[in-house]
């Protein structure tokens, strides 16, 4: 056999050993690999991997140099995928695809994956959100966690948990435990967060508090997690039950803001044993804080993963943030929306008064964060589009998108179903940002790529949007008949 052949042969069988991958799968085993200058530097161009997915492979370009370059990553010790090995200077993908491939080959063939993988500087154990403590009482699960952990329709999300556990480096010890058996909801808030923060490209550390110091060139800020839960005592604890558009009407305008303020309220009041504030403590103070809000008051009950009240309360914190609600109506065809001054919020005799951001020490805060989408049912979305579908099962999701025609007074509906070809979500889609027109230390407006930002300018609510967010949605999980189907 001539050289040539041989060498074509040798490529062939190389070849053989190596494939594509899709973004979103790749993006769910690299959750917490790229390092935040990485987005300005390079231009990633194809996802690779070998058969069994063992190691990983990426092709990028170097936007200073205009050149290419490949990547290659292994499991580490605590199974988070990270570079061990990497080209540059390449003169064409192509030639950079060929190299990465010759790359994977190699390490199928030389086989040792454990020691390809070590890089020496891996913490004791990793975090592992699913695996029950020696001894654990099953019976005491969060019924929300056994859910998760037992269902077979929950597969894309286990997937996905898998995959970022081993990333989390929570200070508090007792983060893991509370999310089996708890505060599945909370911990489950704090884990979209810090997925959410990390495709937005942000390097993230989990100080003991606040939650978050997140860093990217030229911005730091932290963020503090919260949740709307259940009132036991107080007034809050007799929860209306809205049956009728008016009654709907009512809750939101009164009940609901009151929820977002007692939470968003504690935190601003909060202090350490040293009497240190949120934005206070340790070598963040001085830079931004932001507080990060969802509303799990009303669980849907076992079975339902998204979060019971939650899709239809988000319109309740922005009168409550900024003192004032948004009117519209319809005028020659026109929307005219307008600003309505909003003094306070009452409740069986309780008056709150409205405008967190105009609250003494609310200035440090520099925006609210908020998503309707932290939710199980979250997870398991980004799971089947990355190919992580449960066998016999078809998931849908339905709901609102925001309607790009400037005089649509409402969302558009939309269904969809979802899948690993053709549908695409991100983490941080239906994340929104509310500034604070009072900040001490406020937030760029160009940190934040990808989300609804909301500010005051000129007296005026101000809205920016990319593409068209889903404004709420449902996602159905349909098992399917084997038999029926067979049938079909």
């Amino acid at each position: 056999m001539g050289q040539g052949k041989h060498k074509q042969r040798q490529r062939e069988e190389h070849w053989k050993l190596s494939r594509l991958l899709s973004p979103a799968r790749f993006n769910v085993f690299a959750i917490g690999t790229r390092l935040s200058p990485t987005r300005y530097m390079s231009e990633e161009i194809s996802y690779w991997s070998d058969q069994e997915e063992r190691v990983l492979g990426l092709i990028f370009r170097d936007t200073t140099d205009d050149d290419y370059g490949w990547v290659l990553l292994a499991r580490d010790r605590l199974g988070r995928f990270r570079s061990v090995d990497l080209s540059v200077s390449l003169r064409s993908r192509e030639y950079a695809t060929i190299g990465l491939r010759r790359r994977i080959a190699k390490a199928v063939e030389d086989g040792d994956f454990e020691a390809l993988g070590h890089q020496d500087d891996e913490t004791n154990y990793a975090t592992n959100l699913l695996d029950l403590p020696t001894g654990a009482n099953p019976d005491k699960l969060h019924p929300h966690f056994r859910v998760l952990l037992d269902d077979p329709s929950r597969a894309p999300a286990r997937a996905v948990l898998k995959e970022i556990g081993p990333w989390l480096t929570p200070s508090d010890p007792h983060f893991v435990s509370e999310f089996q058996f708890q505060q599945f909801d909370q911990r489950l808030w704090e884990v979209y967060l810090w997925s959410a923060l990390r495709e937005m490209g942000f390097d993230i550390t989990q100080p003991e508090a606040p939650d978050f110091r997140c860093r990217a060139p030229g911005i730091e800020f932290t963020v503090e997690a919260t949740t709307v839960t259940a009132s036991t005592s107080g007034v809050l604890a007799d929860h209306p039950d809205p049956k009728t558009p008016d009654e709907m009407r009512a809750f939101l305008a009164d009940y609901m803001p009151m929820k977002f303020g007692s939470s968003l309220t504690s935190k601003l009041n909060k202090k350490n044993a040293v009497g240190e504030s949120y934005w206070e403590r340790g070598a963040t103070a001085g830079k931004p804080f932001v507080l990060a809000i969802a509303d799990f008051h009303k669980s849907g009950g076992v079975g339902d993963s998204e979060g019971g009240s939650m899709p239809y309360t988000q319109s309740a914190i922005w009168p409550y943030l900024y003192g004032s609600r948004v009117d519209w109506e319809i005028l020659d065809g026109t929307l005219v929306v307008r600003a309505v001054p909003v003094e306070s919020f009452t409740y069986n005799g309780k008056v709150v008064p409205a405008g967190f951001f105009d609250l003494p020490g609310a200035e440090n805060v520099s925006a609210v964060l908020f998503s309707n989408a932290g939710t199980l049912a979250k997870f398991d979305r980004m799971g089947v589009a990355a190919g992580f579908d449960a066998p016999g099962h078809l998931y849908f999701r339905v709901g609102l998108r925001l309607d790009p025609d400037p005089n649509a007074a409402h969302g558009r509906p939309f269904s969809e179903e979802i899948t690993s070809e053709g549908y695409t979500e991100g983490w941080a889609d239906e994340l929104q940002l509310f500034h604070n027109p009072n900040a001490k230390h406020p937030l760029r407006k160009n940190a934040f790529t990808g989300i609804t930002q909301h500010f005051i300018e000129d007296g005026q609510h101000v809205s920016y949007s990319f593409g068209e967010p889903v404004l709420s949605s449902r996602t159905l999980i349909m098992k399917i008949d084997p038999e029926e189907a067979g049938e079909n």
